[in-house]
C-alpha cells in the first residue's frame, strides 16, 4: 500500500462546463474521493494547478504582461484553488491546511517541510499552493518536488484520461494505451505526461507517477490499493 501520496489536479479539473472558474460540485466531488483516500489510513498531499484562473505561458503570450510577471498570476490562481479545496475537505469533515511557496500568512501557512509532516502525522491533508514559488515552473514540476520533499512513495496525475496513450485519445481512435512506461518514454514529444524538467526530477528521485481518471469513481483508492489495471504508470 501507498502510506503517503500526493495528488496532482489540473485547475482546468476545477473548472467544469464553463472552463473556467470553480465549479463546486467537481469540488465537493474531488474532496469526496480524497477522503475515501484518508479514511483507508493513507497520508495525503495536494496540489492544484491554476488554469481555471489564470495561464502564466498564456497571459504573457502577446508581450503586454513579462513572463515572470504573468507566472506569478498563475501562483496565486493555484492559491485560489488551494483554498476552495481547503473549504470542499473541511465541509466533508477532514482536517485541511494549506501551505505556499510565497508567504501569505492571512491565508495559508508558508511551505515547510518539517510542519507538513507533523499535518501527516495528525490526519491532516496538506494542499501545497503557489507552485515552486519561482517562475518558469510548472505545478507539474512544483508537484514533483513536493512530492519528493514530503518522501511520498508516488504521485498521482488525476486527469481526463485513464492513462498514458501513444498518442492523443481524443485525436486519434487507434491510439493504444501504455500501462507501464519508462521516464525516458514518458520524455518523447507525443507523449507528454508531464514537462521535462517534472520528468526529470522524478526520475533522478525515482519518483513513480500514476496517471489516472480523476472523474472515474474509486480511481485514486484503487491505485492507494495497488490495482493499477485502469492507470498508466511511469517508473
Amino acid at each position: 500500500m501507498n502510506k503517503r501520496i500526493l495528488v496532482k489536479f489540473s485547475g482546468e479539473a476545477l473548472a467544469g462546463a464553463e472552463g473556467y472558474g470553480i465549479d463546486t460540485k467537481i469540488l465537493d466531488y474531488i474532496a469526496e474521493e480524497i477522503k475515501t483516500l484518508v479514511e483507508y489510513g493513507v497520508e495525503v498531499a495536494i496540489v492544484i494547478g491554476g488554469g481555471n484562473i489564470i495561464r502564466g505561458v498564456t497571459a504573457a503570450a502577446d508581450g503586454v504582461i513579462k513572463r515572470t510577471s504573468a507566472d506569478y498570476m498563475g501562483m496565486l490562481g493555484t492559491v485560489i484553488n488551494g483554498v476552495a479545496m481547503q473549504e470542499a475537505l473541511e465541509h466533508k469533515g477532514l482536517s485541511a491546511r494549506l501551505q505556499t511557496a510565497i508567504k501569505m500568512e492571512e491565508i495559508a501557512e508558508p511551505f515547510i517541510v518539517r510542519k507538513a509532516m507533523r499535518h501527516f502525522e495528525k490526519g491532516r491533508v496538506v494542499i501545497f499552493g503557489a507552485g515552486t514559488g519561482n517562475p518558469y515552473f510548472t505545478t507539474d514540476t512544483g508537484a514533483t518536488l513536493r512530492a519528493t520533499e514530503i518522501g511520498a512513495s508516488m504521485l498521482i496525475k488525476a486527469t481526463k484520461v485513464n492513462g498514458v496513450y501513444d498518442k492523443d485519445p481524443m485525436k486519434f481512435s487507434d491510439a493504444q494505451k501504455l500501462d507501464i512506461l519508462s521516464y525516458d518514454r514518458a520524455l518523447e514529444d507525443q507523449i507528454k505526461v508531464m514537462d521535462d524538467t517534472a520528468i526529470a526530477l522524478a526520475k533522478d528521485n525515482k519518483l513513480p507517477i500514476a496517471v489516472t481518471n480523476m472523474n472515474e469513481q474509486g480511481n485514486l483508492l484503487r491505485i492507494v490499493k495497488g490495482d493499477y489495471s485502469n492507470c498508466s504508470i511511469v517508473k
